[in-house]
């Protein structure tokens, strides 16, 4: 599989996790991707840069959501 498909199945992932919550995108480069979390009024939440070893495996991916997931909360 291609980073460029690694990133979109991570996005897909993200995107169900954190849903109500919109999954944007931001700025792809090398392998590398930032994600932001933004609510109902376009007010961001949660931002990280994700690298292909956390993203490209279940367990990774599921820790950089845990982690958001406990940022939210806080």
């Amino acid at each position: 599989m291609s980073n460029h498909q690694q990133i979109q199945a991570a996005f897909g992932t993200l995107s169900q996790a954190f849903a109500p919550l919109k999954c944007l995108i931001v700025a792809p480069r090398k392998g590398s991707f930032s994600f932001t979390l933004v609510d109902e009024h376009g007010i961001a939440c949660h931002s990280e840069r994700l690298y292909p070893e956390q993203y490209n495996r279940a367990e990774p991916l599921q820790a950089v959501i845990e982690r958001a997931r406990q940022s939210l909360t806080a």
